[in-house]
């Protein structure tokens, strides 16, 4: 039973009802604090004691990443209509990473879930596995027929960890000056191109 104490004299009426109404609370907490919101901060968000929400989440770091997450969903769905009409996966990468770079940078939940947790920097922990499974999701969610392109498990792995680098690097330094779009998506069509194009060897890696 989900416990009752505080909520502004409104309590959930079970655990599931609890849980979502701290992810919104930690949710507009985000938009108002950044990464520096704490459990102190969704507590009195909600009108519940520390303890309360202590009850739901282990901790900052596993409430601001179930909240980050949750903010995945509706991203990965305009990402995925913003390259439909596009078929080769050149053009199809270079688009999105061109997108993303642009829009990450001011989304401040998915700046957390790229960051790995409770920290103001997406270039942190770029590689955290928050960060690594929600690259594995964007590549999964273009109209891209990865097996049948010869791509194994482990390659889309690779492949997302390297593009979680890129997006790191080119956040630290975009250049100078810094490329316009038009010029990042031909940069990135370019050279992504012949890598995403080459063969696998006999183990299953692209050479």
């Amino acid at each position: 039973m989900a416990r009752t104490r505080g909520w502004g004299g409104n309590p959930p009426h079970d655990e599931a009802e609890a849980r979502e109404r701290i992810l919104r609370a930690a949710a507009a907490c985000i938009d108002r604090f950044g990464p520096k919101t704490g459990l102190s901060d969704v507590a009195a968000e909600l009108g519940v004691t520390r303890q309360t929400v202590y009850a739901y989440f282990p901790g900052t770091h596993a409430l601001l990443i179930a909240t980050a997450t949750r903010a995945a969903g509706p991203f990965l769905d305009r990402l995925t209509a913003h390259v439909a009409g596009l078929t080769d996966p050149a053009d199809i990468l270079a688009e999105a990473f061109t997108h993303a770079l642009h829009t990450l940078p001011d989304d401040p939940h998915l700046g957390i879930l790229l960051a790995g947790g409770h920290t103001a920097t997406i270039t942190g922990n770029i590689t955290s596995p928050e960060a690594l499974d929600f690259a594995r999701a964007i590549l999964h969610r273009f109209p891209i027929d990865w097996a049948a392109r010869g791509y194994t498990p482990h390659d889309l792995d690779e492949l997302a960890e390297l593009t979680l680098r890129l997006m790191a690097s080119f956040l630290t330094d975009p250049g100078h000056p810094p490329r316009a779009p038009d010029q990042l998506r031909a940069y990135l069509r370019r050279w992504l191109g012949p890598v995403l194009h080459a063969p696998p060897d006999r183990t299953g890696r692209h050479t």
